[in-house]
């Protein structure tokens, strides 16, 4: 478990990114947010505005534009070639959902709802984590193919192994989320009993940095304003 909810500032400076991962993107940052004093539940009239509002905004540069064509995209379909995905499988997960919002995007729940729209709004990768279910800091590293990772399949729980070289994020039990960003474990997934979180934001070349605070800004506001009294810490981790 993270530590108590007066620090969660000190858990964001445990998270760290591999040299093995910096040399094979230079140019990735991830900023990291935590949450506690959350409010969860289904979603609501606030989530589902966010998401007609990133469903609107995507479908219009949809028109004109390519998803895979978009220059952060294409940055993150690079990223995963250079690790062995095939990104026309496995997809970034910004892509897999701007590609879903011509008919749709998922409704969830009221903070998977949240972090799915600022994702689509500021195309970028967002995922977010019940920190209360971690086990010890964050860490972005290339696997060993050793690291459990759990999830499911055929609706029972199953523990894979991912390939050597992989970028996974994990914590002192396991992988928490496969290639970068592509699929989140069953362990630490958000459920509508969660009211701390982490939430991951990231950011190759094509995105500045500029715009990725303005992600951030635009993710804390609406957890905020979904969640009154909520706390929220930052660190650009790089």
């Amino acid at each position: 478990m993270a530590s108590d909810s007066a620090d969660i500032k000190a858990w964001l400076d445990t998270v760290t990114i591999d040299p093995a991962v910096r040399v094979l993107r230079p140019d990735y940052r991830a900023l990291v947010l935590a949450a506690e004093g959350l409010r969860p539940g289904p979603s609501d009239e606030a989530s589902e505005k966010l998401l007609v509002s990133a469903e609107e905004g995507a479908r219009a540069w949809l028109a004109h534009t390519p998803v895979e064509e978009h220059p952060h995209l294409a940055a993150w379909r690079e990223a995963f070639r250079a690790f062995g995905a095939k990104p026309q499988r496995t997809r970034p997960s910004a892509e897999a959902l701007l590609r879903r919002a011509e008919t749709g995007l998922p409704r969830v729940d009221r903070l998977t709802d949240i972090y799915n729209a600022i994702s689509v709004a500021h195309v970028l990768p967002l995922g977010g984590e019940d920190l209360d279910h971690y086990a010890g800091p964050a860490r972005l590293v290339r696997a060993t193919g050793e690291e459990d990772f759990g999830t499911t399949a055929g609706g029972e729980d199953v523990v894979e192994h991912c390939p050597p070289g992989e970028v996974v994020w994990r914590d002192d039990a396991g992988v928490t989320c496969r290639r970068w960003n592509w699929r989140q474990c069953t362990r630490t997934r958000l459920t509508l009993a969660t009211t701390r979180a982490v939430f991951i934001l990231d950011a190759l070349g094509p995105l500045g940095d500029a715009e990725l605070t303005a992600a951030g800004d635009a993710l804390t506001e609406a957890l905020l304003a979904s969640s009154p009294g909520a706390r929220v810490a930052a660190c650009l981790v790089r």
